[in-house]
């Protein structure tokens, strides 16, 4: 891996982000769409990992087993699914920005970006206070060949990583507190595992508002999973593939 220093939000840090297949969009580059649906992909998750067909439509939720050409298809390994609008846009953005060498957006932030940005110093100090671990400030992180890229919102010593977001969508806030659903972070996770590394990732969402009821943080340390890793670097690869494509289009005379 390659590891720039330079302070998140600085222009040193939007130069290095620039042309790169960041870990916070990678669930975007993975949500197909016409591809299989919940339910199907438990139940080819499960033919693929050797179950029986009962066994699998157990596990899925299926009273016989589903038709859809679509699920033939992921069973005979065959990729599945087109890219989203959004991964479009987003491997346009990158081909530009690998021609120009600069950000396309000149570093343009929401109000809700900027907020997760000022208020992530006080999300660290809040983890350490309840983990007992010390949180070291990162700088961003790509693979070798620049391709993928991280920004860590720090380390803890040499095995692990860390995660903060101050997200205020309720939808969101409910989604961890209620729920315990935190699938909307797995692949930027996992992402920064693979990127630097690290066994672990420490997460922490923070959200002041909630500490009057001591539900200021939610935290999670995630295990690097190297088999969801696998399947997540085959659709990345398959993405930079299509940035390739746009660059090369783009270039042409």
């Amino acid at each position: 891996m390659i590891v720039y220093n330079a302070p998140q939000g600085s222009a040193e840090w939007l130069a290095c982000r620039a042309g790169v297949i960041t870990a916070s969009m990678f669930s975007t580059v993975r949500a197909k769409v016409n591809g299989l649906d919940a339910k199907q992909t438990l139940y080819v998750g499960a033919i693929l990992a050797g179950r029986t067909e009962a066994h699998a439509r157990e596990i899925a939720g299926y009273k016989a087993a589903p038709k859809a050409d679509v699920v033939g298809r992921a069973i005979a390994g065959e990729r599945v699914g087109e890219w989203s609008d959004a991964a479009k846009n987003y491997a346009f953005r990158l081909a530009v920005e690998r021609i120009a060498g600069e950000p396309l957006d000149e570093g343009f932030q929401t109000w809700t970006m900027r907020r997760g940005h000022e208020m992530e110093p006080e999300a660290r100090r809040e983890f350490e206070a309840q983990s007992g671990l010390i949180i070291e400030p990162a700088g961003f992180v790509t693979t070798d060949d620049g391709a993928f890229g991280a920004s860590a919102d720090g380390f803890e010593g040499k095995r692990a990583g860390a995660e903060f977001k101050c997200f205020i969508a309720p939808e969101k806030l409910r989604a961890f507190w209620f729920d315990n659903d935190a699938a909307s972070v797995t692949d930027q996770v996992q992402g920064g595992a693979w990127i630097t590394g690290r066994d672990l990732w420490h997460f922490g969402l923070y959200c002041p508002a909630l500490a009057p009821v001591g539900k200021q943080l939610w935290m999670y340390t995630y295990e690097r999973n190297d088999n969801y890793i696998e399947a997540m670097e085959l659709d990345l690869i398959e993405f930079k593939g299509l940035v390739d494509e746009y660059e090369i289009r783009l270039r042409k005379q």
